[in-house]
């Protein structure tokens, strides 16, 4: 099978593999490390640092700059968390939104809301959790804590769309006996070079010890899994899962009640040119799920892909020779103002295996290991 011919941007090609632009700009990312490690040395001693909140926090992060899918895995497990009889609430940052900006406050999301303003991932999230899971943004994550337990009293359970690296984010980890728990997510490129920015794409050290590892797709070399059952795996001595994202069904860009299968979509157009855009931090998954399902014989696929958190413009629609164009749903809350019926929307479907609910329900049952220095439900910002 072919893969889908791509035109657009992408990370650099040398950040996964070491050759000579990445030993060319390797002394650059030992400067990032020593930042890295002078920033967390500060924060291990509780320099700059606030008090632990008295509700657990999970944080679902990546180690690579871009994603590796971490938005639909924040989805699946807040609504694992409600059906179990939890009420998590879910703070970001707001990528690709003015609320990103350092001087902004903190904003509640809906499924209403601008993307513009609050960023994709954030209305993308309330949409498909239906507004029934409360959602907070700003750059400044315990400004959306606060403000997320000041309006939602009835929250026990802070969810992190990203965050690993915020300093300020205090915590005690599931693994130090805590109840915190932190989640890498990776992807089938895992750690690329294993080098740091710039001359590869980790933005910390790989080797720093997690709670849990999330891989998204199959895993592929020395990290595959050893046992299947339920996606259990070990790296690097930590449990991991193996989770496999689908892409099942579509639906007409401002039709979602119109859903059929993606295979019978695809039949239906395999005589004509077909295109599908990405503005992620990983295209080549979207193009290669929506490749596997293509019929044989079939017109060639071709991908698009722009930066994470791009814009499609009805200008770059208005150049395609297509009968059918697929987006993914990240893009399609940025559509809502374009009226193209060539649009079909492909969501992305994930389940979360048993064991690992099982794991996250019994380090959340944990008593709180901050209780008596934690700070107070309520608290304004000063």
């Amino acid at each position: 099978m072919h893969k889908a011919p791509i035109q657009g941007r992408s990370a650099p090609a040398f950040w996964e593999r070491r050759g000579f632009l990445s030993w060319l700009l390797w002394p650059l990312s030992k400067v990032v490390g020593l930042f890295v490690a002078s920033k967390n040395a500060l924060r291990d001693l509780g320099i700059g640092v606030g008090k632990p909140f008295s509700v657990p926090i999970i944080i679902v992060g990546n180690l690579r700059v871009g994603g590796t899918g971490k938005t639909p895995i924040v989805i699946a497990l807040a609504e694992r968390l409600r059906a179990r009889g939890f009420y998590p609430g879910i703070i970001s940052r707001g990528y690709g939104g003015r609320s990103h900006s350092k001087q902004s406050n903190p904003i509640e999301v809906s499924s209403k809301s601008d993307p513009v303003v609050v960023g994709d991932e954030p209305v993308l999230m309330a949409q498909r959790t239906q507004d029934a899971i409360p959602i907070w943004v700003c750059p400044e994550r315990r400004k959306s804590i606060r403000a997320l337990l000041n309006a939602n009293p009835e929250v026990n359970i802070i969810i992190s769309d990203d965050g690993l690296q915020h300093q300020d984010l205090i915590r005690w980890p599931a693994r130090e006996g805590g109840r915190d728990i932190e989640i890498i997510v990776r992807d089938h490129r895992g750690e690329g070079n294993g080098f740091l920015l710039p001359a590869g794409p980790l933005r910390e050290p790989a080797d720093r010890d997690r709670d849990i590892t999330l891989v998204t797709g199959s895993s592929q070399g020395a990290d595959s899994p050893t046992d299947v059952a339920d996606g259990l795996h070990y790296i690097a001595d930590r449990p991991a899962f193996t989770l496999a994202p689908t892409l099942a069904f579509a639906y007409p860009l401002h039709e979602p009640s119109q859903a059929i299968s993606l295979e019978i979509l695809l039949a239906q157009n395999s005589s004509a040119p077909i295109t599908a855009i990405a503005a992620i931090g990983n295209p080549q998954r979207f193009f290669d799920g929506i490749q596997s399902h293509l019929p044989y014989p079939a017109a060639p696929l071709k991908g698009i892909a722009l930066p994470d958190h791009g814009q499609i413009d009805v200008a770059l629609l208005n150049t395609l020779d297509a009968k059918c164009i697929l987006i993914t749903e990240k893009d399609a809350v940025k559509c809502a103002h374009i009226d193209d019926q060539r649009i079909w929307v492909v969501p992305m479907q994930l389940t979360l295996p048993n064991a690992l609910m099982n794991w996250v329900e019994s380090i959340l049952q944990r008593p709180d290991p901050n209780a008596m220095h934690s700070e107070p439900r309520g608290k304004k910002d000063g």
